[in-house]
């Protein structure tokens, strides 16, 4: 007779309190915002009206414009991330990899000291340097002769999204860096030895041998970059403010949500609709990471079979 499976009760005990704390700050909360969504407040009442806040915020102008707006804006700041941010992570990896490179630590921490700074000190350091009445920037390109080049970069609507996200590009640069100097230290030594022996080296084993090899790591750092800039809130509002200016031209969804949850000078906060606009942006961020989960990475295991 088969004995029924003990319980490990150890591993209960442990796994417990991370389940009881990741249950209470992520969990409870997620399903309390759907449920938030769900409902409006008449008359001091909160009143069931089902799916209406999502009708009102992607069909009625006074919502699906703003919406409309930041989705596409935090659309364009994904893929300068994606083919700025990203890649030169990438080289700067195999570049800091190479064994022959002195002071490569230095380079490295140097590169990766941005990416812990605060939001509030990146923000307003470089509003203060892009400033065209106080800052650096017009003085340095003077310096060489390229003052022509200089605009107010944070305050035209055509030029201000695209500066904040460059913005967080020289912040974060260092995370995409880091992963993926790790990952072609974990290259096997033998691998590169016998590329060696066949004629692939420089930068042919890089491209040949090594960019393969590190396709899932590539993989990992894309849904990071993926994640993290649909949930860009704090770049924006430390250097536009909450109304991410100019005209709303840096709007992201994670501005939006903040202004229509808790309002903003004449605008009125609504919970509720506030709620609607988080879980579309965490139905936007589920879809993205499922993409990735069951499309992206299912191909890069059978590229590396």
């Amino acid at each position: 007779m088969k004995k029924p499976p003990r319980i490990r009760w150890h591993a209960v005990v442990f796994l417990a309190p991370a389940v009881l704390v990741y249950s209470t700050v992520m969990i409870f909360p997620l399903f309390n915002t759907l449920v938030l969504a769900l409902y409006t407040r008449i008359d001091q009442e909160r009143v069931f009206i089902g799916i209406d806040n999502y009708r009102r915020l992607f069909t009625e102008p006074v919502w699906a414009d703003q919406f409309w707006n930041a989705l596409a804006n935090n659309f364009w700041f994904f893929v300068i991330h994606m083919l700025v941010q990203n890649p030169i992570g990438i080289a700067l990896a195999a570049i800091l990899s190479h064994p022959r490179l002195r002071f490569a630590a230095l380079y490295r921490s140097a590169i990766f000291i941005p990416a812990i700074l605060s939001f509030v000190i990146v923000g307003f350091a470089w509003k203060l340097i892009l400033s065209p009445i106080w800052g650096v920037t017009p003085s340095l390109l003077d310096a060489v002769g390229l003052k022509f080049l200089f605009a107010p970069w944070l305050g035209k609507e055509e030029y201000a999204l695209t500066t904040l996200a460059l913005i967080s590009v020289w912040q974060f640069v260092g995370i995409p860096m880091m992963l993926i100097y790790a990952a072609l230290l974990s290259i096997p030594e033998e691998i590169l030895q016998s590329g060696e022996i066949d004629g692939i080296t420089g930068a042919s084993a890089f491209w040949k041998i090594k960019l393969p090899l590190i396709l899932p790591s590539i993989g990992i750092i894309s849904i990071l970059t993926f994640v993290g800039n649909f949930n860009a809130f704090d770049l924006v509002y430390a250097a536009q403010g909450a109304l991410a200016g100019p005209n709303f031209s840096t709007d992201l969804l994670g501005t939006f949500m903040y202004r229509t949850f808790f309002g903003f000078q004449l605008q009125l906060g609504d919970p509720h609709m506030g709620s609607a606009v988080a879980s579309a942006m965490f139905a936007i961020i589920l879809v993205g990471v499922c993409i990735y989960l069951f499309g992206i990475q299912t191909r890069l295991r059978r590229y590396q079979m």
